[in-house]
């Protein structure tokens, strides 16, 4: 069984949720039509005229990028240019094209925390923080017989995480009262007649991204034809979701040293550093992109360097100034989200029984040459 379009964006949306990208950022379908079977899905970092050649070759109908392929405003597609001539290769071959750009950077599990894990940075938390997560606070009545099986359903959900903390709940006994009237087939009690049921009062924390799940999850469980729950926005926040990732290293090094590891840890031949060889380095940042203009916000944070890409010549300077070193392992370094979206997804499709394949583009997209 083939999975839809559709469902295939569903699974990267819980990976990485559009709500998640910056405002100015072009995310979510830009090509194509997602109602149809998707046989093969093919993962890049850019869609250029090689990778559109690659997808056409391995049979996949749906592009799953990091980059835009429409960023500003179209004024027109011609044909005769070699950008037109790849629109039209994609149209003609029905190949759908899906971004996820800043939203797979921020979310947790992501980009970011991908290249962190690579360079060896424990415990990252975001150089920026840009998201707050809204919660709610769930409440629901359950009798007592299956009030172990409805907290599992919303637990298990995902509700109840608070800091480190997972599965929290507050859990009361008490009594419930109903009539249940004409064309109803109660659990407890008789028509027309006042029941006093006992029951338990469950609470709990719902993140606002997974609250239709929680809820569906808790409904399938509870045993009630109309079960009774309330859904309360809360002024406290959540997690803090952000940009780049900075943390302690599992080892403390040296500049010159951890040069190595992130030409290593991220695939790279060469890099471009700014600072002192021998400075010791025991805080690290990381923020995949170009993100030269967070070195004090990296600063703040406590890091002895920040590794990222398309540094300019005066961001270099204001930095050595500053007194935090930096690396520059190129834009292309996020090429690290190919294989790993493309090993997430698989999961996922496998998980659910579906036959699509998912295939991590070979090409390399980068366009500078080290000579």
């Amino acid at each position: 069984m083939l999975a839809k379009g559709q469902t295939v964006i569903q699974y990267m949306e819980q990976l990485a949720p559009k709500h998640l990208a910056e405002d100015w950022d072009k995310v979510g379908l830009q090509l194509g039509s997602l109602q149809k079977e998707i046989t093969n899905v093919l993962v890049a970092l850019d869609v250029n005229d090689e990778v559109v050649e690659e997808a056409i070759r391995l049979g996949c109908n749906l592009i799953i990028a990091h980059h835009a392929i429409i960023f500003r405003p179209l004024q027109g597609i011609q044909t005769d240019t070699p950008m037109g001539q790849m629109y039209e290769k994609l149209i003609k071959n029905d190949i759908a094209v899906y971004i996820s750009h800043t939203n797979l950077d921020v979310t947790e599990g992501g980009m970011n925390d991908w290249m962190a894990e690579a360079l060896g940075i424990e415990n990252g938390v975001p150089i920026k923080d840009i998201h707050s997560e809204q919660l709610s606070k769930l409440v629901v009545f359950v009798p007592k017989d299956h009030h172990q099986k409805v907290l599992d359903a919303i637990l298990n959900a995902g509700a109840g995480a608070i800091g480190n903390y997972s599965h929290c709940s507050f859990n009361i006994e008490g009594y419930g009262t109903f009539i249940p009237g004409e064309g109803t087939d109660p659990y407890i009690g008789e028509k027309g007649k006042l029941e006093r049921a006992e029951e338990i009062r469950i609470e709990t924390i719902v993140p606002h991204s997974i609250r239709n799940k929680v809820v569906q999850a808790m409904l399938k469980a509870h045993p009630y034809e109309e079960v009774a729950y309330d859904l309360y926005t809360m002024d406290l926040k959540g997690r803090s979701l952000g940009l780049g990732r900075v943390g302690k290293l599992k080892e403390p090094t040296t500049l010159g040293q951890f040069v190595e590891t992130v030409k290593k840890g991220l695939k790279v031949d060469h890099v471009r550093v700014v600072g002192d060889l021998d400075r010791p380095i025991r805080k690290a940042a990381v923020l995949g992109g170009s993100g030269g203009k967070y070195y004090n916000s990296a600063i703040f944070r406590g890091a002895d360097v920040l590794v990222t890409g398309d540094l300019d010549y005066h961001t270099a300077q204001d930095a050595v100034l500053a007194g935090i070193t930096l690396i520059d392992p190129g834009h292309n370094a996020e090429k690290i989200m190919k294989e790993k979206v493309a090993e997430w997804m698989t999961g996922k499709l496998v998980e659910h029984k579906y036959d699509t394949a998912v295939h991590a583009s070979q090409v390399n997209t980068e366009p500078f040459k080290f000579l």
